[in-house]
């Protein structure tokens, strides 16, 4: 509902934009035809043709376009050759999994030679372990055509692990634009943080004091400590730390913490932990201590590891000289 499949279709000529220009490389697009724009779509659906074999269904935009036969035949070979589904081209689409059928779809796409792909949520109808390979797969074919890509997704580790440059939106408008990992380590607002990142980020509240020569930072429940700046008028702010950002034992800011759940995950252990101020936060070990249930632990923390916003949700950035840790809070 933020608007991501309304904003492919203007792209694609699909539906009418009420102001600005739509542009495709160097050339402005407004006025023309979808059939026009040089760019292709792959949906959520697949939409196959059922009662053609998959050779057929590569070639029949191409057919409409009234290309030579050799022309046909080469592009469809080309795409075949680069999706690896030649042994499938006499099957029809019953005859083929999830997986092939997303391939041959995408296929249809690949054999226009488009300026522009357009994929609308494409992988939604598979697997959790299709999706991860079919991610990889669109990765690759991003590698060896080099054509633009627009890929609309809910997902945010698909936008993550296939884009070069993403575009967060929410209720109809950009929140961020940059590389992931501009979004993962420079979130703009608290939306992008909390958006951006698995497992979530943790979301704290703070309480900001001027004292004479710097700044104290008061977090609800966990301690305090000292900046030498911090460019906001706001006394309330919230501060934002990555569970890998948070150290047992050990940081430069430390807390008391009681540990409520445990998920061991294999290469890491996700440790739901709880403060004096009813707070839980995530925290991330990838060490071998087996951790029980009710155990009180030091959890620490670098305050160049924090993200802080103001009370709009807006990204400060504070001075980080050196930084003063002040009396922890223990339960």
């Amino acid at each position: 509902g933020c608007g991501k499949s309304t904003l492919l279709r203007m792209i694609a000529g699909l539906e009418d934009i009420s102001d600005g220009t739509v542009s495709i490389g160097s050339k402005v697009v407004n006025d023309l035809p979808a059939s026009k724009r040089e760019l292709s779509m792959v949906f959520q659906s697949y939409a196959l043709y059922p009662h053609m074999s998959v050779r057929k269904n590569l070639a029949f935009g191409l057919q409409n376009f009234k290309m030579s036969k050799a022309e046909v035949e080469r592009r469809v070979g080309d795409a075949a050759r680069i999706l690896q589904i030649e042994p499938l081209m006499d099957r029809k689409p019953r005859q083929l999994s999830g997986g092939q059928k997303q391939r041959v779809a995408i296929g249809r796409a690949i054999v226009r030679e488009p300026q522009l792909f357009l994929f609308d949520e494409p992988l939604s109808n598979l697997d959790a372990e299709l999706r991860v390979q079919m991610r990889a797969e669109l990765a690759s074919l991003y590698n060896r055509l080099g054509t633009t890509m627009i890929y609309v997704t809910h997902d945010q580790v698909e936008a993550m692990t296939m884009a070069s440059r993403i575009v967060v939106l929410r209720g109809g408008k950009i929140e961020q634009v940059g590389t992931p990992q501009e979004l993962y380590t420079k979130p703009q607002n608290l939306f992008v943080a909390g958006f951006i990142g698995s497992p979530k980020i943790n979301m704290l509240k703070a309480t900001v004091l001027r004292e004479a020569s710097d700044v104290r930072v008061s977090v609800d429940g966990l301690a305090d400590f000292t900046i030498p700046d911090l460019p906001t008028s706001d006394r309330a702010l919230t501060l934002c730390v990555r569970p890998s950002s948070l150290r047992i034992g050990n940081g430069v800011v430390q807390g008391m913490a009681t540990i409520q759940l445990v998920e061991y995950l294999g290469s890491e252990t996700l440790l739901h932990v709880g403060l004096s101020s009813g707070q839980v936060l995530l925290v991330s070990d990838s060490g071998k201590t087996a951790y029980r249930v009710g155990d009180v632990i030091t959890i620490g923390f670098d305050p160049a590891d924090l993200h802080y916003f103001d009370a709009s949700g807006a990204r400060i950035e504070p001075i980080l000289n050196e930084t003063t840790p002040n009396e922890s809070v223990s339960l």
